[in-house]
Parts: C-alpha cells; sequence; structure tokens
C-alpha cells in the first residue's frame, strides 16, 4: 500500500487507490523533476509530451488532475483546456496551466478557458505539491486524508496544527511542512538533498547542513520527557520517519 493511502486509510478508515495525475510537459527536464516529486508524494503519474497525445490519453483515461504547458507541439494547452471544459465527463477536472508567460492578460485568458490554477515557471516545487493537494482534496476529497495521524502525534492540514497525546505542538512553516513530508511517507529514508528539494525547493539557496537544523528543531518541539523520537537518523544516508512509531 503506498503512502497517501495508508494516510487516508488511517485518517479515514477506509482506503482508496492513490489519485492519478497526467503531466503534459514537452520540457524533460521540468518533466522529469515534476514526475520524480509527484510519485516521492504517492500519486500514480503518467507524462507525455504532445497536444496530440495528451487528448488521446484524456479521452481513453481520464486522470484526477492535469498538470497542462501552455505551450505544447500540437494542441496547444491553452485549447486542451477548452476542450476538456466542453466535455460532460471533464468539466470538473482539476487543471494546473504552467507557463513561462507572467503577463497579468495571459493568466485571465488561462482561467479564463478553465483551467483552476495557473504557475509560472520557475516555480517553487513544494508550492506546486500544495496546490495539487489542495485541487485535490476540494475536488476528491476522499482521495486525499486532511488529516495525518501516526502513533500519537496527529497532523491536521486545514487548521495547519499538530498535536502529539493532546497537547498542541507549535512549529514554525519549515517544520510543518518537513513533518508533513516524513508522515507522508514513513519509512522511506531521504537524503538531505531530497529534504531540500521536496520541502524547501530546488530553487532554495541554502546549505544541507540546514536540514540538519530544522530536524533539530522538529525533534526539540515533538519531545517532551521520555518520550519516544519519531525520526530515525539513518547514518551516512539521511532521516526517516520510523515506521514501527506507535506500534510498541
Amino acid at each position: 500500500m503506498n503512502e497517501v493511502n495508508t494516510a487516508i486509510q488511517r485518517s479515514s478508515g477506509k482506503s482508496d487507490r492513490a489519485p492519478r495525475i497526467l503531466v503534459v510537459e514537452d520540457e524533460t527536464s521540468l518533466a522529469t523533476l515534476l514526475v520524480y516529486n509527484l510519485e516521492a508524494e504517492g500519486y500514480q503519474v503518467e507524462h507525455v509530451d504532445n497536444g496530440d497525445e495528451a487528448e488521446l490519453r484524456l479521452a481513453e483515461s481520464p486522470p484526477d488532475l492535469v498538470i497542462l504547458d501552455w505551450m505544447l507541439p500540437g494542441v496547444s494547452g491553452l485549447e486542451i483546456c477548452r476542450r476538456l471544459r466542453a466535455r460532460d465527463n471533464a468539466k470538473d477536472m482539476p487543471v494546473i496551466m504552467l507557463t513561462a508567460r507572467g503577463e497579468e492578460g495571459e493568466r485571465v485568458r488561462g482561467l479564463s478557458v478553465g483551467a483552476d490554477d495557473y504557475v509560472v515557471k520557475p516555480f517553487s516545487t513544494p508550492e506546486l505539491m500544495a496546490r495539487v493537494r489542495a485541487l485535490l482534496r476540494r475536488a476528491r476529497p476522499e482521495r486525499v486524508a486532511s488529516r495525518l495521524t501516526l502513533g500519537d502525534i496527529d497532523l491536521d492540514r486545514d487548521t495547519r496544527r499538530v498535536r502529539r497525546s493532546g497537547r498542541e505542538i507549535h512549529l514554525g512553516p519549515t517544520e510543518f511542512r518537513l513533518l508533513e513530508y516524513f508522515m507522508e511517507k514513513p519509512g522511506r529514508v531521504f537524503t538531505r538533498a531530497q529534504l531540500l528539494d521536496s520541502v524547501w525547493g530546488m530553487s532554495a539557496e541554502i546549505d544541507e547542513r540546514t536540514v540538519d537544523v530544522h530536524v533539530g528543531r522538529l525533534r526539540k518541539a515533538l519531545i517532551r520527557g521520555r518520550e519516544k523520537d519519531p525520526i530515525r537518523t539513518v547514518r551516512g544516508a539521511g532521516y526517516s520517519f520510523d515506521e514501527t512509531f506507535g506500534q510498541e
């Protein structure tokens, strides 16, 4: 069972398949980055690099969400979005448009054809992942857990609150994102570079040692007295949320 499904089952008592996302992007390096980060979040991801292929995939097997580049070989992203909104079975499909165009007029044009969100390149990967989660939660609330609970730690994405054994844990924005990322994938070991990419974003100009500082702050906030440390330090590799936490 993947991490997203695990989170859903633990928070709502029932399991479901992971949301399916179609990435339509012809820039290879960007497509690779998107697929890697979306799969790391636990989503099922398919990638195509042109508008004609995208139309075939959308007709054959509609996904739960589309990340759609504005400028594509073949049919443009703008036209694909327009055609989607004209189809009864795709009127409510969440669409995030990617573009290098940052002018207000172009943003309005993209939204006017039915895009739900609009992201200008270059963008922050954590911010895009947050937008994906928000759109999926709005369109398919049963597919994305709003709360993550492991052991005696409870994280509520909607209220941005964390509790352990009923007491409130006060975390800064970075520590909250770090804990959320760990709890989505218990047992998986992340290198410092992976955490920088996923929590801070690839464009962040910070040293990998910064990860150690924030993990230390997170531990200090989470642990009181003899409480068990939920975060494992894996020598020579990185960090992981202990998958056995709360099972003893």
